[in-house]
């Protein structure tokens, strides 16, 4: 009968982990969708549906305070190693998914001020790298939920190739520009965007190094490829 009270709150410390861990799916399927959302609006040329994108990303912050809420609740309750590495993985992927939300808002945002320049061909070069990235967030929310490090450690060097994506795409912009000065201000808004959407690359590169310190702790990371070479590329 003595052991009652302990395996009570070992049962709720383990629910509220859970708790933990569904909130922050959630929360990177909010963001995930909410980037699918702003490439879609990209793609129609649709400012009521963009507008619609940036207030749903205050749903995301809202989120993401909710989980910092329950992060120190399950501090305060003296969790062994393990525990605190889940977590402080939580805290910060939690970061991260909040940051890639201001992202998808910013090409969101960005989309408005393009739509009044006239379309552009390189929009097809804006939804290959955002494929890749969306389909990055998603891949890494799975390896997140399983704890499996090789499914986090292919997403991470899937990141090469949203770099060399991004600047391929880059190169392609400055080109335009030099050719046709006309398409400058369009050109521009792309750039900003691409360049928000590689940073979303990044993060979801954050969040699958975090499943490998859930998982592995302070065991050094394997060293990874990096093909962004845009700030190498002459004006």
């Amino acid at each position: 009968m003595s052991s009652q009270p302990h395996d009570h709150i070992v049962k709720s410390y383990d629910d509220e982990q859970r708790r933990l861990l569904g909130e922050t799916l959630r929360m990177g399927g909010m963001a995930a969708a909410q980037l699918e959302a702003a490439l879609d609006v990209v793609a129609r040329r649709d400012d009521k549906a963009a507008e619609r994108i940036i207030g749903n990303d205050e749903a995301i912050d809202a989120l993401e305070q909710e989980i910092s809420h329950d992060v120190m609740k399950l501090a305060l309750r003296g969790p062994m190693a393990r525990d605190l590495r889940e977590i402080l993985a939580a805290i910060r992927i939690a970061s991260d998914i909040e940051r890639i939300g201001d992202y998808a808002a910013n090409v969101a945002k960005r989309s408005t001020a393009l739509n009044l320049a006239p379309p552009l061909p390189h929009v097809g070069g804006l939804q290959v790298i955002g494929r890749i990235a969306v389909q990055q967030l998603r891949d890494v929310l799975v390896a997140y939920r399983d704890n499996d490090v090789t499914a986090a450690q292919a997403v991470r060097d899937r990141d090469a190739e949203l770099d060399a994506a991004y600047t391929a795409l880059f190169r392609e912009l400055l080109t335009y520009m030099a050719e046709d000065p006309r398409s400058i201000t369009g050109c521009t808004h792309l750039l900003f965007m691409a360049k928000n959407i590689e940073r979303i690359g990044d993060h979801a590169t954050n969040i699958a190094e975090n499943v490998w310190f859930l998982v592995r702790g302070n065991d050094e990371l394997p060293p990874r490829e990096k093909r962004d070479d845009s700030n190498t590329v002459a004006p």
